[in-house]
């Protein structure tokens, strides 16, 4: 019963602090280091028998120390799923910037088309007259 009550305090505890790990800000990725040049394997050290340990001891510091490698882990998860939607935000916005050059440079162009269009239509409507006036037999 006593292992039971403390399993769920454990529990509790690595919940608690999972929820108040997540509003502490992210410390940037570190690069990875390169490859160091391996050293050469020393001899195994014979087996020391095992000493006699209480095993509830034992079982309470797994306990702890699973409990602060989950911690760890979700303070990284939280740490890289805030970078990657910080980097998301950032695309975003670079596309949405994009769009909106390509779109003013789309109307700009139109904007000329247009002109240009009015110019040849009017240019056009002259030559017409022009020539309309010349056919035309005169009185």
């Amino acid at each position: 019963m006593k292992q039971l009550s403390a399993l769920i305090a454990v529990l509790f505890a690595s919940a608690s602090l999972t929820v108040f790990a997540q509003a502490t800000p992210a410390t940037p990725a570190k690069p990875a280091e390169p490859a160091k040049a391996a050293a050469p394997a020393a001899p195994a050290a014979p087996a020391a028998p095992a000493a006699k340990a209480d095993p509830k001891k034992d079982e309470a510091k797994a306990d702890k120390k699973a409990a602060a490698d989950k911690k760890a882990a979700d303070k990284k998860a939280a740490a890289d799923k805030k970078a990657a939607d910080k980097k998301a935000a950032t695309d975003k916005k670079a596309s949405d910037k994009k769009a909106d050059v390509d779109k003013k440079a789309s109307d700009t162009k139109s904007t000329a088309d247009k002109k240009a269009a009015d110019t040849k239509s009017t240019a056009d409507k002259k030559a017409s007259d022009t020539k309309a006036a010349a056919d035309a037999p005169k009185k």
